[in-house]
C-alpha cells in the first residue's frame, strides 16, 4: 500500500504539477491525477514530461475522477461517452492505471430495479471503453442513512450491494473503492471486507466519524480524519487490506471544512503523519 495525496479533499485544490510538489515534499508515496489537467495539455510531450516529473519524484499515480456521470441524462451521457476513447487514451499515456466514481444511493423518480438496469447498461458501456485503453474503473458506494434517505428509492448504499453490482455489469476491469467512513456507516465489519480479494479493490480512503453523532446520524460531508476519534475501527480495516496483500493508494478523504483555514503544508503533514501511522502494519510486513 501507499499513501496517495488528494488535495481538494483536503480543502486545498492546487494544479497538478504542484500537487507532485507537494507530496514529494510531505512523503507521500503518490498523487490522484487531475484527468482535467492531463486533457487539458496540448501535446503527448507535455504528458510524458509530466509522467517523468511522477517518476523521478518516486511517486505513483493514484485514481483519477471518471468524466462520464453514470446518472446523466440521456443526451449527456451519450456526450460524455462518446468523448471517453480519447480521454482514457491521454490518461494510459500519462500511466494512469484507473479512475473511479461514486454511485448515487438514491434516486427519486427511479425504483432500485430500474435503476439497478440502468447503472449494469451504462457500466458495461463505460467500462468497455476503459478496458480498450487498459484502464480499471473505480466504484464506490455511499453509506450514510442521512444521505440515501433523502430521496423516494433507495439504492446501493452497502458493499454487498455493489459487489452484486459489479458482478451484474460484467466487465472484469471494475472494482470497489473501499472507504472506512462508509463501510462503519453501512454497518459493516472486517468480515465483509473478507469476501473481497485484493484484486476487486480499486482504491482506499481512511477517514474517521465525529464521535458525538449515533452511527446514523452521521452526515457524509461531515467526516473527520484517521484515526483522530477512534470512532471507526481503523486497525481492524488496515488489518484486513494487509490479509489480502492490498498494494494500491490509500488517502484521507475527511471533507473537512475546517482544514482549509489551515496553511496547506501543516495540514499535509498532519495528514501523512496520520496516513503513515494507519499504514504501520504493512510497512512492517513488508519489511519481514
Amino acid at each position: 500500500m501507499f499513501t496517495d495525496l488528494a488535495l481538494g479533499a483536503l480543502g486545498h485544490p492546487r494544479d497538478l504539477p504542484t500537487a507532485l510538489e507537494l507530496a514529494a515534499r510531505h512523503g507521500f508515496g503518490g498523487v490522484d491525477p487531475d484527468v482535467g489537467h492531463l486533457r487539458g495539455l496540448r501535446s503527448r510531450t507535455q504528458v510524458q514530461e509530466l509522467a517523468d516529473d511522477l517518476t523521478s519524484r518516486g511517486l505513483r499515480w493514484g485514481i483519477g475522477g471518471l468524466p462520464v456521470s453514470l446518472t446523466a441524462a440521456p443526451a449527456v451521457f451519450a456526450e460524455q461517452l462518446a468523448a471517453l476513447p480519447q480521454v482514457a487514451e491521454i490518461l494510459a499515456a500519462a500511466g494512469v492505471g484507473a479512475v473511479g466514481t461514486w454511485v448515487k444511493p438514491m434516486d427519486d423518480a427511479l425504483t432500485y430495479r430500474r435503476n439497478w438496469r440502468l447503472h449494469v447498461g451504462r457500466l458495461a458501456l463505460v467500462a468497455g471503453v476503459l478496458d480498450d485503453a487498459g484502464i480499471r474503473l473505480g466504484l464506490e458506494y455511499v453509506g450514510p442513512k442521512t444521505f440515501w434517505s433523502t430521496e423516494r428509492f433507495p439504492f446501493v448504499h452497502t458493499l454487498a450491494e455493489l459487489r452484486e453490482l459489479i458482478a451484474d455489469a460484467g466487465a472484469g476491469n471494475v472494482g470497489v473503492i473501499l472507504d472506512t467512513y462508509h463501510w462503519y456507516t453501512a454497518g459493516e465489519t472486517p468480515a465483509d471486507l473478507r469476501a473481497l480479494t485484493a484484486s476487486d479493490i480499486i482504491s482506499v480512503d481512511l477517514n474517521d466519524a465525529r464521535d458525538d453523532r449515533e452511527r446514523d446520524e452521521q452526515q457524509d460531508q461531515d467526516r473527520r480524519l484517521p484515526g483522530t476519534t477512534g470512532v471507526i475501527d481503523l486497525s481492524g480495516f488496515v488489518d484486513v487490506l494487509v490479509e489480502l496483500g492490498y498494494d494500491g493508494p490509500v488517502k484521507a478523504e475527511p471533507f473537512l471544512s475546517t482544514l482549509a483555514e489551515r496553511p496547506v503544508d501543516d495540514v499535509l503533514a498532519e495528514v501523512s503523519d496520520l496516513l503513515d501511522r494507519a499504514l504501520a502494519p504493512a510497512q512492517e510486513l513488508s519489511r519481514s
